[in-house]
């Protein structure tokens, strides 16, 4: 069940903000290859360097955002921040929606962080601030219908059952991932709490800031 787009015909504004942190990834990430290694190391969060030097690592907590392990994590990013972020923009306003997102991958971070604060292994990525993106439109946009490619066809759902069932899978390899980190400080492959955290504070924002509005369903 793999998201392709939704419904933006109720959207009112041109999303700059969402389109400027595409492109913002994806040049950051070319200054990424060309940096190489050394690049990784010196701007990615590293959780031990972090608790050795919380002042000194603050800035890799927003640098890590706009960095990506490879081209398939960058195009899996990019693709859920065009489908969902243009509509949650459009509700909070281009300023707050940048505000929202940079806060929502900080408290990615910082979960992930809590869970492995001993780990070497640079962490990197949009996708804690883009699941607080989710959250959001989890908790706006319910009954939107979201298309996925399901197998072989493409089918129309509630963004509340596409969504929902993302955070679960989440939530339990999160659990199976702590499991892994308990016993080993430095594995690598995906920070789920990062997503989990992203997501948790991206809805708890969003309800703080809008309350229970949310759209009514629509037809594709």
């Amino acid at each position: 069940m793999f998201p392709i787009g939704d419904d933006n015909s109720a959207r009112r504004s041109l999303p700059v903000v969402t389109y400027a942190l595409i492109a913002l990834n994806v040049l950051f990430f070319f200054v990424e290859l060309s940096g190489g290694n050394a690049f990784i190391q010196q701007w990615a969060f590293i959780p031990r360097r972090f608790g050795q030097d919380p002042a000194g690592g603050i800035p890799t907590i927003f640098t890590a955002m706009f960095m990506h392990a490879g081209w398939l994590h960058l195009g899996g990013n990019m693709l859920y921040l065009w489908i969902f972020g243009d509509n949650v923009e459009d509700r909070f306003g281009s300023l707050k929606f940048l505000i929202f997102y940079l806060v929502c991958g900080i408290a990615a971070t910082l979960a992930q962080y809590y869970v492995s604060p001993g780990s070497r292994i640079p962490n990197v990525g949009a996708s804690g601030a883009i699941a607080g993106v989710l959250g959001s439109y989890l908790l706006l946009f319910p009954n939107a219908r979201v298309r996925v490619l399901l197998y072989n066809r493409i089918v129309a759902m509630p963004a509340i059952a596409v969504l929902g069932f993302w955070i679960v899978l989440q939530i339990f390899a999160g659990a199976g991932a702590l499991f892994n980190t308990a016993q080993s400080q430095d594995t690598g492959g995906v920070a789920y709490m990062a997503h989990v955290g992203g997501f948790v504070a991206g809805f708890l924002f969003t309800f703080l800031l809008r309350g229970w509005e949310s759209d009514p369903p629509r037809a594709l």
